[in-house]
C-alpha cells in the first residue's frame, strides 16, 4: 500500500485537469506496448507502472474514505478545524434569533389589523354580533343599515376611541366615500305566473359623499330591489400604530381600504352583510419620537445573518462541486481500470442532499433578510412573504441538524428508516389518495348543500383529514340531522365506511410500512448484509483517521476555503 508519498505521481497537471482529461486509461500506461517479450529495462518500467497504478488506486480509495467521513473524523484525519460545522451552528442561532425578533414585530402588525377590522365592524355595521353571519330581511332594514354606516362614518372623529383621518379623492368624482348599487339593466319577475325576463347586463350606479356638515344626499338614494345584485360602501381611513415603540421601532402609518358589502345576488329574501378591510403600510412623514434615535442594531444583525448564510451557501456549493469531481474520478477509474459502469445509486452517494437543503435554506434566509431590512426601513410592507421565507428557512435549518446526529449510529435510525420506507410510503399514498379524492368529490356533491363542512372541496378535504385523526366526529354526524331522510341515510353510510376504511385499514397499513422498514433496518444492522460496490471498494482502505496518511504534502499552507471541510 502507498505511504505518505502517494501524491508524488509524475504527472504535473492539477487534480481537476487529470479528472477532465481524455486519456485512454486511468493510470500511466506504455502506449507502445505490443505484448512481445521485453528487455529488463522494459520490465522495470512495467513494474514501476504497476506501482504507480496501485498508488493511484489507494489514493482514490483514501480520498473516497475521507469524503464520507464525519467532521470529527476529518479533523483527526487532516487536523483542519471543522469551520463549516461551526458555521452551521452559528447560523442556527442567528437565524432563530432573527425569526423570533421578526415574529414579535409581525405579531403586532397582524394584531393591529385584526383589532381595527373588528372595531370597524362594530362602528359601521348596525346591531353587529361577533358570532354568526350578519343579515337583514326587509327593505326598511336595508335602508336603515346603509344610512347607519354613512352616519357613523361622518361622525367618526366624535365617536371613535382611536384617531382616524379621512382620505379624500378616492371615491366617485373625487369624493371620500362611494355608495354604489349594482343591478340588472332590465328585469321583470312574476312568480304568480311563473314568468321572468332578465337582461344580464349589470349597471353600476354610484354617488359620492364627503365628510362635510349637513351632507345628507345619501338619504335620497333609491334602491331597485327587484333587480338589485348588491350595495357597496367604499372609503379609506388613515391611522398610526404607535405600539411598535414597545419594540424600539418607529411607528407605522396605515391606510385602511374598507368595503361594506350588502349582498343580494341570491335573491333569496336574505341580504348578507360583510365588511372587508385591506390594510397597507407606508412610511410616516417626519417621524418624531421623544428620546428615540435611529436604531441600526437590527439592520446590522440582519446583514450579519445574510452574510453568514451567504458564506454557508458558498461552502455547501463548493462541497457539492467537489463531490461531483470526485464522482467523475471514481467513475473514470472503474470504467478504464475494471471496464465496469458505476450504478446510479453509487453515483448519487456523492450528491449530498443535506447540502442542497442547506443551500435552499440559505437562499430563503438571504432573500427574507433583505425583505426584513426593507420592512424595517418602511420601504416594504411584505410581512407575509417575509414570514414565509424566514419560517421555511428556519424549518430547514433545524431539520438539517439531523445530519450531524446521523453521524452517531444510535441517532441515525430515524433517517435510515425514513429513507428505506420512503419508496413504499409514496406508492401507498398514491393508492390511498385515489380513494381519498373519491370520497372528497362524493361528499362535496351530496353533502355540501346540507353540511357546512362540505361546502367546498378544500373544506371537505380538511373535514375528512380531521376524521382520520379522530377529531370532531360527533359534531360531523350531528350536523346531518337536519337533512332529508335519503341524504341522512347516505351520510351515515358515507361517514361510517370512510372512517372504518381509513382508520382501521389505511392508517394501520401505513404504520405497518414504517414498522416493517424499521425492523428491516435493525436486522441489517445486526447482520451487515447489503454492501454496495463503492463501499466495498472503500472498505479495503484500512487507514484510520488518526493514522496521519490523510494529511497532504501541503502541510499547514492552505486557504480559509480549503480549511472549511
Amino acid at each position: 500500500m502507498a505511504s505518505s508519498n502517494h501524491c508524488c505521481v509524475q504527472d504535473s497537471s492539477t487534480e481537476t485537469d487529470k479528472l477532465l482529461s481524455s486519456m485512454a486509461s486511468y493510470g500511466s500506461q506504455d502506449p507502445h506496448s505490443d505484448g512481445r517479450s521485453r528487455p529488463s529495462g522494459v520490465l522495470t518500467s512495467e513494474a514501476h507502472r504497476q506501482q504507480v497504478e496501485a498508488e493511484e488506486e489507494e489514493d482514490l480509495r483514501r480520498k473516497l474514505k475521507y469524503f464520507f467521513m464525519s467532521p470529527c473524523d476529518k479533523y483527526h484525519a487532516k487536523g483542519r478545524k471543522p469551520f463549516k460545522l461551526g458555521l452551521q451552528l452559528l447560523k442556527i442561532i442567528t437565524v432563530t434569533v432573527q425569526l423570533v425578533l421578526f415574529g414579535l414585530s409581525n405579531q403586532m402588525v397582524v394584531t393591529f389589523k385584526e383589532q381595527n377590522t373588528e372595531a370597524f365592524k362594530h362602528l359601521f355595521l348596525k346591531n353587529y354580533q361577533t358570532h354568526g353571519p350578519h343579515a337583514i330581511y326587509t327593505q326598511t332594514e336595508l335602508y336603515s343599515h346603509i344610512q347607519y354606516a354613512i352616519e357613523q362614518y361622518l361622525a367618526l372623529p366624535q365617536i371613535s376611541v382611536n384617531r382616524y383621518a379621512y382620505v379624500s379623492g378616492v371615491g366617485v368624482n373625487g369624493s371620500a366615500l362611494s355608495l354604489c348599487q349594482r343591478y340588472y339593466r332590465n328585469g321583470t319577475i312574476d312568480p304568480l305566473n311563473d314568468t321572468f325576463y332578465i337582461d344580464p347586463y349589470v349597471i353600476t350606479d354610484c354617488i359620492g359623499i364627503d365628510p362635510l356638515p349637513g351632507n345628507d344626499t345619501y338619504k335620497n338614494f333609491t334602491l331597485k330591489f327587484y333587480k338589485l345584485i348588491n350595495v357597496t360602501i367604499d372609503f379609506q381611513l388613515k391611522s398610526i400604530n404607535i405600539q411598535t415603540i414597545i419594540n424600539n421601532e418607529i411607528p407605522d402609518c396605515y391606510t385602511f381600504a374598507i368595503t361594506i358589502l350588502l349582498d343580494n345576488r341570491a335573491h333569496s329574501g336574505r341580504v348578507q352583510i360583510s365588511l372587508h378591510n385591506q390594510a397597507s403600510i407606508k412610511e410616516c412623514k417626519d417621524p418624531n419620537v421623544s428620546g428615540h434615535a435611529e436604531n441600526y442594531a437590527r439592520k446590522f444583525f440582519d446583514v450579519l445573518v445574510a452574510t453568514v448564510c451567504l458564506l454557508s451557501l458558498l461552502l455547501c456549493g463548493r462541497s457539492i462541486f467537489r463531490g461531483i469531481l470526485l464522482q467523475h474520478e471514481y467513475v473514470q477509474f472503474f470504467k478504464h481500470r475494471h471496464g465496469r459502469h458505476v450504478s446510479w445509486g453509487d453515483r448519487m452517494e456523492f450528491i449530498n442532499g443535506w447540502y442542497i437543503l442547506l443551500i435552499i435554506s440559505d437562499l430563503f434566509t438571504i432573500i427574507g433578510s433583505f425583505i426584513k431590512i426593507g420592512i424595517e426601513s418602511k420601504n416594504l410592507s411584505s410581512y407575509d412573504v417575509c414570514a414565509i421565507l424566514l419560517g421555511t428557512s428556519t424549518l430547514l435549518v433545524w431539520v438539517g441538524v439531523i445530519r450531524y446526529l446521523s453521524f452517531f449510529q444510535k441517532y441515525n435510525i430515524l433517517i435510515v428508516t425514513l429513507r428505506a420506507a420512503f419508496p413504499n410510503v409514496i406508492r401507498f399514498c398514491l393508492c390511498a389518495a385515489a380513494i381519498y379524492l373519491g370520497y372528497c368529490f362524493c361528499g362535496w356533491i351530496v353533502l355540501g348543500p346540507y353540511h357546512t363542512k362540505f361546502r367546498s372541496l378544500s373544506m371537505v378535504s380538511e373535514c375528512l383529514f380531521s376524521l382520520i385523526n379522530g377529531d370532531d366526529m360527533f359534531v360531523t354526524f350531528a350536523e346531518m340531522e337536519d337533512s332529508g331522510t335519503l341524504v341522512w341515510i347516505f351520510s351515515q353510510v358515507y361517514l361510517y365506511t370512510f372512517i372504518s376504511l381509513f382508520i382501521y385499514m389505511v392508517l394501520s397499513l401505513f404504520i405497518a410500512l414504517i414498522t416493517g422498514a424499521y425492523d428491516t433496518i435493525m436486522a441489517q444492522t445486526k447482520e451487515q448484509t447489503c454492501v454496495t460496490d463503492m463501499h466495498a471498494f472503500i472498505a479495503e482502505c484500512a487507514d484510520t483517521p488518526s493514522s496521519g496518511k490523510f494529511r497532504g504534502p501541503e502541510g499547514t499552507s492552505c486557504s480559509f476555503m480549503c480549511c472549511c471541510d
